[in-house]
């Protein structure tokens, strides 16, 4: 792979849980792999008051506790390259401070203009931070490119975002703007363009003719843990479904694009954001389900229920699990569900894709007069990564008994290949400016405009009912009858890719 231009990568917010679990060990990774720049310098930036060794010191720390990759001889000349400036980030007159910082480094290091900027913060500074380095003409590219990596959440709703997008785009253009989204640095997520667009097998049933519906989990075995307070804000269908799940059905159900460059394929999967058939306010009781977790035993251990955790609202409504149905209206998916739930507590941390392929139009083999099962293709996102396709098989024997039988494959059959971490590949790609896997600003708008008719139903309608489902079970029953078609239902998923059932192994 080539390597990216000479640069410098700060980060706003250094002191922080991101900067030690992920992001220093993914740029240490690309360093041992020989993927960082010949000329690379690294500036930590928060309020804390840290010196360069001592900043050093706590990421090394970091890249042991948190490694990535094993080879940890490198750390120390790594570490020279790191470098920290106590800042104010909300204090503009501070960043005449970050500007010299930055100009003795690139006289130092001999390092040309070219900027990264990561803002590792909370989004109350995701307009603020743009804003003061502007003011400080820390955005201008007469030197050299410079970039603006933002975490999600990109707003709290559409208004919220509209006003975020608007601010940043007065003072960055929006090729500056890399908007990171995990989720779509997973390999698993990358190979969906594999799968689709260079299997003569996949591609030509991959439409309304032939597939039944789509289904995408994505669900977490934890609870809130110790980021109550942000969650009781936020949700399910904030923290999960209007970014990271949306952003899976785009790739899912894209067109081909006519190249792999970023502006081709970022421009398909707006097509399919533009193509959401929108929700009816008084349709939200039937095509969205709402819950939240119970006390409950968990392998004998009892865990409490989402209202008695840290920082809740003992009279929280806020959704811990949210599953929606809606539809694509056009050409290829017209009349075809989509179908996607998140969840926490769930018996099982798993995200996956499974398409649900039409049934046989007579199924010869059914003696009870049951109905056909649906051929399933499974795309692992994680864990056990991999892809597994489900069909029926003759019993040995007498007569013609049928039952489901796997083929799969797990990338961890791959034992040569090293499968890198999320954020190692998008940060990688933010420093060629790649910006493939990286949302921009319509898809995040039209992503708010789909749900917030759903949002706003679930904040305003007292009628709509906030579901309870104890810990450790699938969810509210009620997500069942989401599910159109007779004897239809949700995939049941064990931690392990070929297994699946409500009550297997976990």
């Amino acid at each position: 792979m080539n390597k990216p231009l000479d640069h410098v990568f700060v980060i706003f917010g250094a002191s922080g849980d991101l900067t030690k679990r992920k992001l220093m060990p993914a740029i240490y990774s690309l360093y041992v792999q020989n993927l960082l720049p010949d000329k690379f310098a690294l500036l930590g930036t928060s309020r804390s008051k840290f010196n360069d060794e001592e900043f050093r010191t706590k990421m090394k720390k970091s890249l042991v506790e948190f490694k990535e990759i094993d080879d940890l001889s490198k750390a120390d000349e790594f570490l020279k390259k790191i470098f920290y400036l106590q800042l104010d980030s909300e204090d503009s007159s501070t960043y005449l401070n970050l500007s010299n910082k930055l100009n003795s480094l690139r006289a130092d290091n001999d390092i040309g203009g070219n900027t990264i900027y990561y803002l590792s913060t909370p989004p109350n500074l995701y307009p603020i931070i743009p804003k003061n380095l502007a003011a400080n003409n820390l955005n201008k590219e007469d030197d050299g490119w410079k970039r603006l990596i933002i975490e999600k959440p990109f707003g709290y709703d559409f208004d919220s975002a509209e006003k975020l997008k608007n601010g940043l785009l007065l003072d960055w253009t929006e090729e500056q703007i890399f908007r990171i989204d995990h989720y779509l640095g997973k390999e698993t997520v990358q190979n969906l363009l594999v799968t689709r667009f260079s299997n003569g097998i996949f591609e030509p049933l991959w439409n309304r003719n032939f597939i039944h519906h789509v289904e995408i989990t994505s669900a977490e075995s934890i609870g809130v843990e110790e980021r109550g307070g942000y969650y009781d804000s936020s949700g399910a269908l904030r923290d999960m479904v209007q970014n990271h799940l949306l952003q899976i059905v785009g790739l899912v159900a894209m067109e081909p694009p006519s190249s792999l460059d970023s502006s081709s394929i970022r421009n398909e999967i707006l097509k399919v954001f533009q193509s959401f058939r929108p929700i009816k306010s008084e349709d939200v009781n039937h095509v969205a389900i709402r819950g939240q977790y119970l006390e409950s035993k968990i392998k004998g251990e009892q865990v409490n229920g989402y209202r008695k955790e840290n920082g809740v609202d003992p009279n929280s409504t806020t959704e811990t699990y949210a599953a929606i149905k809606f539809y694509i209206d056009n050409w290829r998916w017209g009349g075809i569900p989509f179908y996607i739930r998140t969840g926490k507590r769930l018996p099982t941390r798993v995200s996956e894709i499974v398409i649900h392929f039409n049934p046989t139009p007579h199924f010869l083999f059914n003696k009870d007069g049951s109905t056909n099962p649906c051929n399933q293709l499974v795309l692992r996102i994680q864990p056990d990564e991999g892809i597994l396709l489900k069909f029926g098989m003759k019993i040995p024997g007498a007569g013609f008994d049928v039952q489901n039988v796997n083929m799969d494959f797990h990338y961890s059959d791959l034992s040569s290949q090293r499968i890198p971490s999320a954020y190692e590949r998008l940060l990688y790609d933010s420093m060629r400016g790649d910006s493939t896997l990286f949302a921009r600003s319509e898809e995040v708008m039209a992503a708010w405009k789909f749900l917030m008719p759903v949002i706003d139903a679930w904040e305003n309608d007292k009628t709509i009912p906030l579901y309870g489902y104890p810990s450790g079970t699938w969810g509210p029953e009620n997500a069942d009858d989401l599910i159109e078609g007779e004897s239809m239902t949700w995939r049941y998923p064990c931690k392990n890719l070929a297994d699946d059932g409500i009550y297997c192994e976990l």
